[in-house]
């Protein structure tokens, strides 16, 4: 069974931080990477960092240097905290594990997500 349970959203002012929290099944923490992932209403979804089993660490560009994603393995958790964060940071962000996930192929549902708001 693929679970993976989003929390930690919430309103934050520009300039602030927030930390995201992935719990994921046992089954597929030690297996595939996890990827975080955001939606802003119009625009697609897009990934903006993912961490490998290894630790090794991908970001997109627009977040670097702001965001830091980690893992903590005896949690099956993993975090992703957003600091410096921007109006255009304003989205659901989701989280989803798979094999490769720079091209889409997640193994998770798509599940409500939690919704970061950055606003004055």
């Amino acid at each position: 069974q693929v679970q993976l349970v989003e929390s930690g959203g919430g309103l934050v002012q520009p300039g602030g931080s927030l930390r995201l929290s992935c719990v994921v099944s046992r089954n597929i923490f030690s297996v595939y990477a996890v990827g975080w992932y955001r939606q802003a209403p119009g625009k697609q979804r897009e990934l903006v960092a993912d961490i490998t089993i290894g630790g090794t660490t991908n970001y997109a560009d627009s977040v670097k240097g702001r965001f830091t994603i980690s893992r903590d393995n005896a949690k099956n958790t993993v975090y992703l905290q957003m600091n410096s964060l921007k109006p255009d940071d304003t989205a659901v962000y989701y989280c989803n594990a798979g094999p490769n996930l720079a091209t889409g192929w997640t193994i998770g549902s798509w599940g409500q997500g939690t919704q970061v708001t950055v606003s004055s």
